[in-house]
C-alpha cells in the first residue's frame, strides 16, 4: 500500500498514548497459531514444496497429506506448475503445508466499460483513485457463474471476483460475492442502529492482494480524504467511526474464533460501498467493515477463494 507513514504513526500514537508498541499479528492463546508464508515455487513433489521468498531465502517445506491447493481450480499440490506464486497455509510453526493458493488475485472494481475477444470478455474497471484502472479477461467458461452474481453487468455497477494472473492478464474465475443492486455512487446510508460508536462492531471481512509483500494490515474505508489523498474514502453503509492510518485493530473471525490485532496502512474506499453480506457461518450484518492483507486474512483462518469472513471489529 502507498501509505509509507503508518508505522511511525503506529509508534507515534504508542508513545503519546503511553502504551507498548504492539506488533502486528495473531494473538497466541486461540489455538495453534497459522502461518502465511509466500513465494516462487522452484520445486514441488507429493511430500514437498520449495520455493523462493521475497527476502530472497529458499524454504523447504513438507506437505502434509490432506494438503489442497487452488489454481483457478482445485488440484493436487503437486501438480503446481513451477515458477507459480503461491501464498500458502502452514502450521506447525510454519513447516507443514496446509493450503495452497498460486497466482490468486482478487479483482474488486467499478465497470467501467465492457468488450470482447471471441468469446472472452474484456472489463476495465475502476479500483479507486490509489488502485487505478486495471483491464481484466473473463473466459467464456467462467461467464455463466459470474453473471448469474453479477446480472447488472454494465458501467457504473460493482464487480468483485476472485481468479488467476495469467502471462501476465487477470483472469476472473469465482464470483466474490453477489453483485449491489445499485450503482457504486448510490450507497445506502447507514441504518439507524449504527451510531459509530459501539465498542464492537459485526460485518464483513474481505481481502485484497494490493498490500506489500507479506504486510501486515488492513485497510479501512472510513478514513479522513485529505488525510489519505482519497478522494473516494469516508463511504460505508455500516456507520463505521472515522479513524486514522496507523490506528491499531483488534480484528476476530467469528467463524474460526482467531482474533489479530492489525494496524490501518491504507484506504478501502471500495470496500465500503458494498453493502454485501457474508455467508460462510450464519449472515454476516450487512457492509464491509474492512479489507485484509492475503497474509493477515490467511492467519485469521479465512479461505482466500471463499473471499470473506463474519468479523467483529473493535480497536486494539
Amino acid at each position: 500500500m502507498p501509505y509509507h507513514s503508518a508505522d511511525r504513526r503506529r509508534v507515534l500514537a504508542a508513545a503519546a498514548l503511553g502504551r507498548t508498541v504492539q506488533e502486528p499479528g495473531p494473538l497466541p492463546f486461540e489455538g495453534e497459531l497459522l502461518h502465511s508464508i509466500s513465494g516462487t515455487v522452484l520445486d514441488v513433489s507429493p511430500h514437498l514444496i520449495v520455493i523462493d521468498t521475497p527476502d530472497g531465502r529458499e524454504e523447504r517445506l513438507v506437505i502434509a497429506p490432506w494438503a489442497t491447493a487452488w489454481r483457478g481450480e482445485s488440484i493436487s499440490p503437486a501438480d503446481l506448475p513451477v515458477g507459480s506464486n503461491v501464498i500458502i497455509k502452514a502450521l506447525r510453526a510454519g513447516r507443514v503445508v496446509d493450503r495452497i493458493w498460486a497466482d490468486i488475485t482478487r479483482i474488486t472494481g467499478v465497470i467501467q466499460s465492457i468488450g470482447s475477444e471471441g468469446k472472452d470478455r474484456t472489463v476495465e474497471l475502476y479500483c479507486g483513485p490509489h488502485r487505478g484502472r486495471r483491464t481484466i479477461v473473463i473466459p467464456y467458461r467462467s461467464s455463466g457463474r459470474l453473471r448469474v452474481r453479477h446480472p447488472r453487468f454494465e458501467p457504473g455497477y460493482l464487480f468483485d471476483a476472485i481468479g488467476v494472473r495469467e502471462g501476465g492478464v487477470s483472469q476472473a474465475r469465482l464470483p466474490a460475492t453477489s453483485q449491489p443492486p445499485y450503482r457504486w455512487t448510490a450507497v445506502p446510508a447507514p441504518s439507524p442502529g449504527y451510531g459509530g460508536v459501539q465498542s464492537r462492531i459485526s460485518g464483513t471481512a474481505t481481502w485484497s492482494d494490493t498490500f506489500d509483500d507479506d504486510e501486515q494490515g488492513v485497510a479501512y474505508p472510513m478514513l479522513e480524504r485529505g488525510d489519505t489523498a482519497c478522494e473516494d474514502a469516508g463511504v460505508s453503509c455500516t456507520g463505521l467511526p472515522y479513524l486514522a492510518l496507523g490506528s491499531m485493530l483488534n480484528v476476530r473471525n467469528v467463524c474460526a474464533g482467531r482474533t489479530s490485532v492489525l494496524p490501518i496502512v491504507g484506504c478501502g474506499c471500495l470496500a465500503g460501498r458494498f453493502c454485501d453480506r457474508c455467508l460462510e457461518c450464519g449472515t454476516s450484518p450487512r457492509g464491509r467493515i474492512l479489507e485484509l492483507s492475503p497474509h493477515s486474512f490467511v492467519e485469521l483462518g479465512g479461505d482466500l477463494t471463499t473471499g470473506c469472513f463474519n468479523a467483529r471489529l473493535g480497536m486494539g
